[in-house]
């Protein structure tokens, strides 16, 4: 279980936006009238990843509108958020399942059901029309933050227009479910449609609500829906650093309830010789498969079929 740090972000209410103009409990969209893309920003698709409510609500009492084509935002698992407690911050990241793999057919179109389903299902009509999306998220290690491109060259290409966050990680997702951002044509290489999930920092980091304004913000400016005034004013100014890009080349999967990693990996940590032991899965070694392997968000949930951690190398852009 994790604890919460000395001066947590915590969850704000919400409440106030559940009727929203959709017809979809809080989610909001807005139609500039102006030719552009529909864009969309995503928030708590982890009941627990509390960053995303946070930007989500300052365009809400801004009342910011677009300077060009529609943009929707959508506060998505909200029956697990609004079961936050301090005492056990980590158990409101889902209810019955996580939300975030249940992008696929095989699970949008099955007869099972769930409350993380059943919402993924009510939201879907609206991100089946989205252009362009951003689904922010947070993580549950002290890390530095990360944008997930996914693993085509338009998801490493729109990550680099956006500028933020410094390190891109270009990966395939997981073998448990189909994550939003490679939901329909996100996840086709012959589509315009893309999509960006980006890990903010620590679940309840202060700077975490940094990262996800800032990265929001020049979301909204990449797009055309916000110009540099508006960014100026909540603070984001001039060009980011420069990035750098990690391809994930493997992606560990645990197979046994005696999963163990040898140190307390929080993520980026650079693996400097191939064959290195780091971690066991029951009696099975994991190795680096080579030199300078990177390790991606290790995570502590430690259950079989969960992603133990992702190994990766630094590449150019």
């Amino acid at each position: 279980m994790l604890a919460l740090p000395p001066n947590p972000l915590l969850p704000i209410p919400i409440t106030q936006y559940r009727e929203g103009n959709t017809g979809i409990p809080y989610a909001h969209s807005f139609d500039s009238g102006l030719p552009g893309p529909h864009a969309a920003i995503t928030a708590l698709v982890h009941g627990n990843e509390v960053c995303g409510a946070h930007a989500l609500d300052l365009l809400l009492r801004d009342k910011f509108r677009p300077a060009r084509g529609r943009l929707t935002l959508i506060f998505c698992n909200v029956a697990a958020y609004l079961r936050f407690d301090p005492n056990e911050p980590t158990a409101s990241r889902f209810i019955d399942e996580d939300m975030n793999r249940v992008w696929g057919a095989d699970a949008l179109d099955d007869p099972r059901r769930s409350i993380e389903l059943d919402r993924a299902r009510e939201i879907e009509p609206l991100i089946a029309e989205v252009d362009l999306l951003l689904d922010l998220h947070s993580m549950q290690q002290p890390s530095p933050p990360l944008m997930l491109s996914g693993p085509l060259t338009k998801g490493r290409r729109f990550a680099a227009e956006i500028g933020v966050p410094a390190t891109v990680v270009a990966d395939q997702g997981h073998k448990a479910g189909l994550r939003m951002r490679d939901y329909g044509g996100f996840g086709d290489p012959g589509s315009e449609r893309n999509a960006l999930l980006v890990e903010c920092g620590q679940h309840w980091e202060q700077s975490s609500r940094g990262v996800a304004i800032e990265t929001m913000l020049r979301f909204l400016y990449h797009t055309g829906m916000a110009d540099e005034g508006y960014l100026a004013h909540h603070g984001v100014r001039g060009a980011p650093p420069p990035q750098r890009f990690v391809e994930v080349t493997d992606a560990v999967t645990i197979e046994t309830e005696s999963f163990r990693f040898e140190q307390a990996f929080t993520g980026l940590e650079s693996i400097p010789a191939a064959g290195t032991v780091i971690a066991h899965d029951g009696n099975k070694p994991i190795r680096t498969p080579y030199d300078d392997c990177v390790l991606i968000m290790p995570t502590k949930r430690l259950k079989p079929g969960q992603t133990a951690v992702r190994l990766g190398r630094y590449i150019a852009a």
